[in-house]
């Protein structure tokens, strides 16, 4: 066995996770890089630059609404990176729609992909870490939307509540073990996911493109949009020695949007 920490990271061929799998491979973490198949090209770029930062890393496909599919990427990264210490369940999907026009199949697609993810993920982690006998970290993403709903995103928020509630839970079931449960919460992060926030926003409020998104980083107190190096340094201190005894908390990281 290794002493080197091994982390994996979901969806993090791009965005939030990639600059936390980065992030992870700066602090000595070997990392593996988790998304679906067809993100393999930018997952191997991904492993690339950690390798470049003389960290082991690998891709590994998974589809994190998949149970079987997270169950095998941690048991994938103990035999490859002889090792698992920290999950980061970052993998998560945006939607953007009124409460009345969401339909029964958005409303399962978001709940499998952001919500039973999470489920997944720390069930997953939480058996490998007790099997050997390891205190491991299980960081997942929420948003600002699991401490405010915010309007046209109910789905998006309702999900968000919903890790929230499942890292308080879980933090308290797993503390016997020495297992810590944390979540993130980012706000305007400048990501794919805004920009399609932005594009959605735009066909209801019919605000030309860009609009949207910049009143929402205009209310920002420190006056900027959100980087993923910014959350990946959250998630940094949850996977560290730092956070040692910190546990079923939700961790506002977004410039100064909401207060809680």
């Amino acid at each position: 066995m290794t002493s080197t920490k091994v982390a994996l990271v979901t969806g993090a061929g791009q965005g939030i996770g990639r600059g936390i799998a980065l992030k992870l491979a700066s602090d000595g973490f070997d990392v593996a890089v988790a998304d679906l198949a067809f993100q393999q090209e930018k997952g191997d770029a991904v492993v690339s630059e950690i390798e470049a930062r003389g960290r082991k890393a690998f891709f590994v496909a998974a589809d994190v609404s998949k149970k079987q599919d997270i169950e095998a990427a941690v048991a994938t990264t103990v035999d490859t990176l002889g090792g698992f210490d920290v999950i980061v369940n970052n993998a998560g999907i945006a939607q953007v729609k009124p409460v009345l026009e969401i339909t029964e199949d958005e409303l399962d697609k978001i709940f499998r992909i952001n919500v039973n993810s999470v489920v997944f993920g720390i069930q997953a982690a939480a058996a490998s870490f007790i099997e050997r006998g390891v205190k491991g970290r299980i960081v997942s993403a929420a948003s600002i939307a699991s401490i405010k709903g915010f309007p046209i995103l109910g789905a998006y928020s309702a999900s968000k509540f919903a890790v929230r509630g499942l890292t308080q839970v879980a933090a308290q079931e797993l503390a016997g073990h020495g297992i810590t449960v944390n979540a993130y919460a980012p706000g305007i992060v400048g990501t794919g996911m805004w920009e399609l926030i932005d594009a959605e926003l735009s066909k209801i409020n019919g605000k030309p493109l860009g609009q949207n998104l910049k009143e929402n980083v205009d209310s920002i107190a420190l006056g900027r949009i959100e980087t993923p190096e910014d959350v990946a340094g959250v998630v940094s201190f949850f996977a560290g020695p730092n956070s040692e005894y910190v546990t079923g908390q939700v961790l506002l990281v977004d410039g100064g949007i909401l207060y809680n």
